[in-house]
């Protein structure tokens, strides 16, 4: 502070001077005197060149010499030049006025109005119109400090530096010449024609184009994706960035949040993890997983690592974990594009008129170990195929599906829904179904497919099919006690229920069978070969399939 003070009271007596030799000048032929040279020429400032050169002896002895016109001095790999300098050989201070450049080493150039220059420190102070630029960015202040020694330049009254087409404005900054890196702080942004970024602070390197996040950070990408994070790096010339500490995204059709986050813009692809959530705004779809792979060009994504997809219609959710989830568009022939009905998916399949089609529909899979959590139906399978088409859950390989005391459970299985809520569920080979009356004791039915009804998310009515179709069922008296097993076949097995229980199981064609008192059935007649209860492997929670 008491070396600008300094630059002040210096300013109007040596401007006064000036002017007064150059008028003197005017009229007698110059008689330029001996300039005082330091003999340290790496430490001391030396004298170039000027149109004109005076000594000047100030009333408390100070010694200056002043150069006025094209006035050049250097000190060691440094020039200074201007319309005139003021040098102070003894304390190595100069002042420059008017058209103020330094070179330092040929490798960064300051242009201002202004400057006084401290040679012992090497530490320059610049005013008016200050520009310091070093090939790849250009600095613009109004007050700027360089540290010539260390490469440092600061300013704290507002600035701007310009690289290319990015232009980054701040209050405050601390410019690094030997690494090109630029510390910006206070109100900063950052305009790019891909990228328009506002933090409080932030790192930007005008040689690599990277910027450094260090606080909280917000950026809109041109596709008007925002992008709000705290830490991480954003290459502005590959596209390439890295957010960690909690980052989100979103746009117009979703949002995602993650511990950390990696983009590639030029493949669209987001990698997203540690405790990642995707939210599908579109078809009402959540995915939470510890990694998530977002394909924005390809509308996909892949997720892993513990992965759950939630969907939700009409405030009802189901749940969905596996190994492996993956979601994309389905895409028409644009020559032969038919599609089903959405609205019905219960018994017929019509032709839509082609100019309501969609041009793409979105579809879910699964993949080892899936599990279905809703508060009406709980299922498992090896693999799940999901449509938004027409809200069929297609499960393969040992699908079994719990709805109450009721399971179900076949080769593969089709679950119709209506607002996530089951209407209708299709096995197809080897069908079963068990539903527990009391601990212990399973009313069982067995054919080739099965139908399975649903009534306000609970079984309304079965139909199995065989050749035979077989039942072990045990009918109860109107007391509700317990009459017998009945062992029985048919071509068709009908199963209705009532209040969530079994209630009455009818037989259609070839109907053979024998009812057994409870205390005298054959212990090999107990159980269809088919038998398995397999509750253990229900799921109970929701809780149960993030764990």
């Amino acid at each position: 502070m008491k070396l600008k003070q300094q630059a002040y009271h210096l300013y109007i007596p040596v401007f006064i001077l000036l002017l007064f030799y150059a008028s003197v000048n005017a009229q007698t032929p110059a008689v330029l005197p001996t300039p005082v040279v330091n003999t340290d020429t790496t430490r001391s400032i030396e004298i170039l060149g000027g149109n004109t050169l005076r000594l000047i002896t100030l009333k408390d002895g100070t010694e200056l010499q002043t150069l006025a016109g094209n006035a050049v001095v250097r000190q060691g790999r440094t020039t200074l030049k201007g319309d005139s300098i003021v040098l102070n050989s003894l304390t190595n201070i100069a002042e420059v006025f008017g058209h103020v450049h330094i070179n330092d080493a040929d490798t960064v150039n300051t242009y201002a109005g202004y400057l006084k220059y401290l040679g012992k420190e090497r530490i320059a102070y610049l005013k008016k119109n200050v520009k310091l630029t070093d090939g790849k960015g250009t600095l613009l202040t109004e007050d700027l400090e360089y540290n010539l020694a260390t490469g440092i330049a600061s300013y704290k009254n507002g600035g701007r530096v310009i690289n290319g087409s990015t232009v980054l404005t701040s209050s405050d900054a601390v410019y690094y010449s030997d690494t090109r890196d630029v510390y910006f702080k206070k109100f900063v942004h950052l305009t790019d024609p891909d990228y328009d970024i506002k933090a409080d602070s932030l790192m930007y390197n005008t040689l690599s184009k990277i910027a450094t996040f260090i606080a909280p950070t917000k950026i809109v990408t041109k596709e008007q994706g925002v992008i709000n994070t705290k830490s991480g790096t954003y290459n502005l010339q590959t596209g390439e960035a890295i957010f960690l500490d909690r980052t989100s995204y979103s746009d117009s059709t979703r949002s995602i949040v993650g511990g950390k986050i990696a983009y590639d813009e030029k493949s669209g692809i987001l990698q997203i993890e540690e405790n990642g959530k995707l939210v599908d705004s579109v078809n009402n779809v959540t995915v939470i997983a510890n990694q998530i792979l977002l394909d924005k060009y390809k509308n996909s994504f892949l997720a892993t690592r513990k992965p759950v997809m939630i969907l939700y219609r009409n405030n009802d959710s189901t749940y969905v974990a596996a190994d492996t989830l993956f979601s994309g568009l389905r895409k028409y022939d644009s020559t032969q594009r038919t599609s089903i009905n959405a609205t019905d998916t219960m018994n017929k399949v019509v032709a839509m008129n082609l100019k309501n089609v969609k041009d793409s529909i979105r579809y879910f899979l699964a993949f080892n170990n899936t599990r279905i959590f809703n508060d009406s139906l709980q299922a498992v399978c090896d693999s799940l195929y999901y449509s938004t088409e027409d809200s069929v859950f297609r499960m393969f390989r040992n699908p079994i599906a719990w709805n109450g005391y009721s399971q179900l459970n076949g080769d593969t299985m089709y679950m119709y829904t209506i607002n996530q809520q089951p209407k209708e569920l299709q096995v197809f080979n080897n069908s079963l179904v068990v539903n527990e009356t009391t601990p212990g004791l399973y009313n069982q039915m067995a054919g080739r497919t099965l139908n399975a009804y649903f009534k306000e998310g609970n079984i309304d009515y079965i139909r199995i099919k065989g050749s035979p179709a077989e039942s072990i069922y045990y009918p109860q008296d109107e007391d509700s006690a317990y009459i017998g097993m009945n062992r029985s076949s048919g071509d068709v097995i009908d199963v209705y229920f009532e209040n969530k229980e079994l209630n009455k199981v009818t037989f259609v064609n070839d109907v053979n069978g024998t009812l057994y008192p409870l205390k005298q059935i054959p212990a090999d007649e107990k159980s269809l070969k088919a038998f398995k209860w397999l509750d253990a492997q229900r799921p109970k929670h929701k809780l149960e399939l993030f764990e």
